[in-house]
């Protein structure tokens, strides 16, 4: 794609490398076949291709973002099904994430949203304010019919409303720093960080639970590290650039520490989204003095726990129970991070029947706040994602991201399924000797 950038343009270091993605864009359009809004909605600008042609005509002219690139670039899920498609290798995900920056810089949003995505990047990064909004959600239950109608956010609150669980488990003690010392049966392999994040721990802590006991039963020292937090990820794709570097940046001091004391051989991440992001770290801080360095680090070190599982082997299975698991893979698992077949490769190493969902790379519909912000479009991507899990007749779905299981989970409570979904690492844990995972418990 050729480019007309003046030179002051270009001495924006983000401006030079948006400049770069866009000119490795040949206008091929293979994007348009892989991304899901294009599929729903059937229009150009709601393609990558077309939200490309806005982004460059913003940039390229140094204009403040209007409405119709808003309308367009809001509708992005990011779920990068465009870059594993594209044969270019346009870096799409740095492009939109500078654009979601732009945005927020020079667009005055109605009041509402506004006020809607503070009240998002204020509560949900913060999982204390996030537990207090979920119990003040089972009030909201009750008022929801009148909720839903209100004008412009009703829709909004509505979505969210459904996806609050009715009840909250407990709060795990890994959300306190500590160090878990490798089970006294195996032999010590080394010493890996967890990251304990912000939502997941209060909707299902058994996640990490469940990483704990499998990693310590592999033989290495599991340390959750004082200051450590939200990955930043949410308030990222929100273009809140301050806000997401300051979260990113106190998880790199806290694993430097770690690194730089008694020394991690990975940092383990339960949710893929988190994962896209951490590892992502290095060049998000290319252009930072203090942080560049550190930064790089941490990224290189980050990994799922799937990879953290091969690295270091399954320990023995105890429990093969031979039951149909249909795999979804998140599409920052998939699309962002590049892992594909590992996930189920280990599953059929603990023992179950896996089979592939039909239509995997497209988005279900989560993507961080999308389906709080964009429910109707999140909600049809929802539907058609658990029609093709049901083709499949599977006892459980699998996946590495606690948004999908959270808006698969409605999915299925609207339909009445008794298909369950699970975290990966809760079925590795299981077969390896852990308990049964809570979700099948009742199963």
């Amino acid at each position: 794609m050729q480019t007309n950038f003046a030179p002051e343009r270009l001495a924006d270091p983000a401006m030079q490398a948006s400049e770069k993605i866009l000119r490795t864009c040949v206008h091929c359009g293979f994007c348009t076949a892989t991304c899901p809004t294009y599929l729903l909605l059937g229009d150009e600008l709601d393609s990558p291709r077309g939200r490309i042609y806005l982004i460059k005509d913003m940039f390229e002219n140094g204009r403040p973002a209007t409405k119709e690139v808003v309308q367009h670039v809001d509708r992005c899920l990011s779920c990068l099904s465009c870059m594993t498609t594209c044969p270019s290798g346009v870096h799409y995900m740095h492009l939109v994430d500078h654009a979601r920056a732009h945005i927020e810089a020079t667009y005055e949003r109605p009041f509402a949203d506004r006020l809607f995505r503070n009240v998002l990047s204020a509560v949900l990064p913060h999982p204390g304010r996030f537990r207090l909004a979920l119990l003040g959600a089972s009030i909201g239950k009750l008022a929801a019919p009148v909720l839903r109608r209100l004008p412009v956010v009703g829709k909004r609150l509505g979505a969210m409303l459904d996806l609050a669980p009715r009840a909250l488990p407990p709060r795990s003690h890994l959300q306190d720093p500590q160090t878990v010392p490798a089970a006294a049966a195996a032999a010590r392999k080394g010493r890996v960080a967890i990251l304990t994040g912000c939502a997941q721990p209060v909707l299902d802590p058994g996640i990490n639970e469940a990483a704990v006991r499998l990693l310590t039963r592999m033989g290495l020292d599991v340390v959750v590290p004082a200051g450590e937090g939200c990955c930043g990820a949410l308030v990222h794709h929100m273009g809140r650039d301050a806000e997401s570097h300051a979260f990113a940046k106190r998880n790199i001091d806290a694993w430097i520490r770690e690194m730089d004391g008694d020394g991690l051989d990975a940092i383990v991440i339960t949710a893929s989204g988190c994962g896209t992001t951490i590892k992502d770290y290095g060049f998000m801080f290319r252009e930072d003095p203090a942080y560049a360095e550190k930064a790089a680090r941490v990224s290189a070190l980050a990994k799922d726990v799937t990879e953290v599982v091969a690295m270091f082997g399954l320990p023995e299975i105890v429990e093969k129970s031979g039951r149909v698991v249909a795999y979804h893979s998140a599409c920052s698992m998939q699309h962002g991070q590049k892992i594909t077949d590992l996930p189920k490769t280990l599953l059929k190493q603990a023992g179950f029947v896996v089979k592939d969902v039909p239509e995997g790379h497209i988005c279900c519909g989560s993507a961080g706040t999308y389906n709080i912000l964009q429910p109707e479009i999140s909600a049809r991507l929802r539907d058609r994602k658990v029609a093709n899990i049901e083709r499949m007749r599977p006892e459980i779905v699998a996946t590495g991201n606690i948004g999908c299981m959270t808006q698969i989970a409605k999915g299925f409570a609207d339909k009445a399924s008794t298909t369950r979904i699970v975290h990966t690492v809760a079925l590795l844990d299981w077969a390896t000797g852990g308990p049964v995972p809570a979700e099948l418990d009742t199963f």
